[in-house]
């Protein structure tokens, strides 16, 4: 078996290249278009996302929000989700270890939840996952998006829920191996 090892200056150079992946959401015909952060721009449209969903609607603390993930496109994996051309939700890719990406950061607007935008963001990051040589992905999921995940194959591995950001979650953890056939 060949190991990749990512450094997160080699991670991060990845985030570069401009990659767009679109979908056409089957009951409404609307297109869901996945773009890979590279722009300072994109970027903050990503923060302003995460900033109405967690601080403005879930009461998450502003200083708690950003990170050094977020200081460049280059510093994470950072994917942005736009729903017939309009901004409507974001995610991240970190290195957790050698062998496990982590996903951060998953946010949906209100308005285009149930829409198929999440579980876009979530594949999408998976395969950016893949594509670095990951064998697994993992999550910390607030506890009600906890059956969404599971949905997506994700099994949760924490004892018991655990608070971050005063908000419930659980760890979740995905294998990204092909199944067998």
């Amino acid at each position: 078996m060949v190991r990749v090892r990512v450094t997160m200056k080699a991670f991060g150079g990845l985030a570069h290249g401009k990659q767009e992946n679109k979908f056409t959401n089957r009951e409404d015909m609307t297109m869901i278009t996945i773009t890979t952060v590279s722009t300072t721009a994109e970027l903050e449209i990503c923060k302003d996302i995460r900033f109405r969903v967690f601080v403005d609607e879930q009461k998450v603390p502003a200083e708690e929000e950003l990170d050094r993930h977020d200081e460049t496109p280059e510093a994470a994996i950072h994917i942005l989700a736009r729903v017939d051309g309009v901004p409507a939700g974001t995610g991240r890719l970190i290195e957790y270890d050698p062998q496990t990406a982590k996903l951060q950061r998953l946010a949906v607007l209100k308005q285009y939840r149930g829409q198929g935008v999440g579980k876009r963001l979530v594949q999408e990051l998976e395969q950016h996952a893949k594509r670095l040589g990951y064998e697994t992905c993992i999550l910390d999921g607030q506890c009600h998006a906890e059956p969404f995940y599971a949905s997506l194959g994700y099994v949760t591995i924490s004892d018991k829920p655990f608070y971050d950001a005063g908000i419930l979650h659980v760890r979740m953890k995905k294998s990204l191996a092909e199944p067998r056939p």
